[in-house]
């Protein structure tokens, strides 16, 4: 097991490598969870990702990489998984109504955990199809999850008219843009320099609706 100085000093670099300016308590309750991720992850198989120096890295400051533009009072992640990047993103700016959305029980009942054990305000974890969500929301957040086309047939009509949908991706999605249905429009397609990933490709994509 990593050493938590190591971890946290990895951590605080990223976050200053990022342009991130952080609250005091920001980073143990950062660790707080990547304890809680690791621990768990042994029985609930919640990533691939194993070692926890990684976690740092593709999981934390990954999700962290994107908080410039998140905006609004209220934020739903779909597709959460084992809370990314929504749990982070809630931990650095609390005040904000957050749902975490996954269909799998395993990983919301992490995720209540982990809301629990961090005393998360303004934070729940539903188990659902992100099409059987109710509700609107002035973020959204995906990382991973699908298609640009397929989240937005899924999950459009949870963003609040205003709203701005955040899809994180890898390599840039050419490719998926000519499928953003009707209705939508991409905002802008942003490199994101994710401290510890070394040349893996990290993308973030800006939609909101079209009439907007």
């Amino acid at each position: 097991m990593t050493d938590r100085s190591a971890l946290q000093t990895r951590l605080e670099q990223g976050i200053e490598a990022l342009g991130l300016r952080l609250s005091a308590d920001a980073v143990p309750r950062l660790l707080d969870y990547q304890v809680l991720l690791e621990r768990w992850n042994g029985t609930y198989n919640l990533t691939a990702i194993r070692d926890p120096a990684e976690m740092i890295s593709r999981h934390v400051l990954d999700s962290l990489a994107i908080l410039p533009y998140v905006q609004g009072n209220s934020l739903a992640d779909l597709g959460t998984g084992p809370g990314l990047p929504g749990i982070p993103l809630a931990i650095v700016a609390p005040g904000r109504q957050v749902l975490l959305v996954d269909s799998n029980g395993k990983k919301v009942r992490f995720l209540r955990e982990v809301i629990r054990s961090l005393k998360l305000e303004g934070v729940r974890a539903l188990q659902s199809r992100v099409e059987d969500v109710e509700g609107q929301f002035d973020c959204i957040t995906a990382r991973a999850f699908a298609s640009l086309a397929d989240m937005l047939v899924w999950g459009g009509h949870l963003l609040a008219p205003q709203g701005i949908w955040l899809a994180m991706k890898g390599k840039a999605p050419d490719e998926e843009l000519p499928g953003v249905p009707d209705g939508f429009t991409v905002r802008g397609i942003h490199t994101l320099n994710v401290p510890g990933l070394g040349a893996a490709e990290r993308h973030l994509v800006v939609l909101g609706r079209a009439n907007e």
